[in-house]
């Protein structure tokens, strides 16, 4: 696929990104483009491999490798070579419902798998699935495609992230009348809200929820589920409903001392700060002029790294209870930003909070760290608990148990899976979809 001996005469080259400390001076997505010349010197990178792992989507030793979507790379990425971006977008959207999403926030588990990462430099493969659907919407190849016939049946779907709207998606394609719920004000799930948006424009969010809008499906947001509408009215509006309702239950972390106002779970930080951008007000939650200590390794804590410092905080420190080794070296974007900020590396590994004080006005002072030297106090006006995810919130597993039938009732996302990763929630999306459309009409070609 590609050019035969591309992987030999191309370096791998990745999209360019705007200096850490530039970047940190607005939310804009930071990544530029490659001319097209280079975009086809990428997609020519990939070996005629024979057995193209990229796309297996496996799990090995541990280990995620290739796609879970299974998106068909070698060939778009011969077709992109062969500067046919049409049927690249063909091929590329037979598995993948949002590749303008997974284009920017997929780990890229299809470039863990890449056999030219064997011998050398994986392909870029994320990059090249962002620039053949970029190129799409902006010539014109991303067009509204109602179903020409519907099926009569009505599929209600309760939450609104990327396994709520990927099985909306295919759900819509196959004819039904798909209804989508969203208890905030916007749909789109933690790809409007827990996204930031130097990492996923919330623009792009909007224009794909305005094509599925325009190809028929509803949406009816500012609606919670057990109480706006109960679960006796799902059954009774719905021939079928899916609860994808994700994992945002957080999970608590344990010290001593009366948590105060300067402390917060990091997924909720990250909302109010979406919210406080969506309506241009202050979020009620912000780093400004604060000294800032992050609690957490993941997505999630580097997520408000990157916020803490657009917000204007005056310190920060990342509090890791793992050693150094468990972390691959190469630094993610947040880390970067931090190091260009304050000279230095944020993280402080094998740490964790003891204890938190706070004054006479219950406003966090200072927080007793553990580490390997022994106890250590860390001056702190804001802490951001972002150690995970215990599972899905109790209102929504309440009104899933409420319903009447419990036959046709379903769940996707990180409601099934545990918090998790836009691409494999939307990968559980098309399996619900596939499950629902199957119990609806006997059968199902949602693959």
């Amino acid at each position: 696929m590609g050019k035969i001996t591309g992987f030999m005469e191309f370096d791998r080259m990745e999209r360019p990104e705007r200096p850490p400390l530039n970047r940190l001076e607005d939310d804009k997505e930071f990544h530029g483009s490659l001319s097209h010349r280079q975009r086809r010197e990428q997609s020519g990178r990939c070996m005629d491999c024979g057995v193209p792992f990229c796309q297996a989507g496996i799990q090995w030793e541990g280990e995620r490798l290739g796609c879970p979507l299974h998106n068909l790379i070698p060939e778009w990425n011969e077709m992109l070579w062969m500067g046919n971006l049409a049927h690249a977008l063909s091929r590329l959207l037979k598995t993948n419902p949002f590749p303008e999403f997974t284009g920017r926030v997929c780990p890229a588990f299809c470039e863990r798998a890449c056999l030219c990462g064997r011998v050398g430099e994986p392909v870029t493969v994320r990059d090249n699935e962002l620039a053949i659907i970029e190129y799409a919407f902006q010539n014109g190849l991303i067009q509204a495609r109602p179903p020409q016939r519907r099926s009569g049946l009505r599929v209600g779907i309760v939450g609104s992230g990327p396994a709520g709207l990927a099985a909306a998606y295919f759900l819509n394609r196959r004819g039904h009348s798909v209804t989508v719920l969203e208890r905030d004000s916007q749909p789109g799930g933690l790809l409007t809200y827990g996204i930031p948006s130097m990492k996923l424009d919330k623009a792009v969010v909007r224009r794909r929820l305005d094509l599925m809008e325009q190809e028929g499906i509803v949406f009816h947001t500012g609606v919670n589920v057990g109480t706006d509408i109960t679960p006796a009215e799902l059954d009774e509006n719905f021939d079928a409903v899916l609860f994808a309702c994700g994992a945002r239950k957080p999970r608590p972390v344990e010290y001593e001392g009366q948590s105060g106002s300067g402390v917060c779970f990091g997924l909720d930080y990250l909302i109010d700060a979406a919210k406080s951008a969506e309506t241009g007000t202050e979020p009620l939650c912000s780093a400004r002029g604060k000294r800032v200590a992050i609690i957490g390794a993941g997505d999630t804590a580097s997520d408000c790294a990157a916020v803490a410092m657009r917000q204007g905080c005056t310190d920060l420190t990342q509090i890791i209870r793992k050693p150094a080794s468990y972390y691959p070296p190469k630094a993610d974007y947040a880390r970067e930003e931090a190091e260009a900020r304050f000279g230095r590396d944020v993280r402080r590994f094998e740490t964790k909070v003891r204890a938190v004080a706070c004054n006479e006005d219950g406003e966090l002072t200072a927080v007793t760290l553990t580490t390997p030297q022994g106890e250590e106090v860390l001056e702190t006006d804001l802490l951001l608990v972002a150690s995970g995810f215990s599972g899905c919130e109790e209102d929504s597993l309440a009104a899933r148990e409420a319903m009447p039938c419990p036959e046709k009732v379903f769940s996707a996302g990180d409601m099934v899976l545990g918090a998790s990763l836009v691409v494999l929630a939307i990968a559980d999306g098309r399996r619900a979809a596939a499950e629902i459309d199957k119990w609806l009409m006997g059968y199902t070609n949602i693959q």
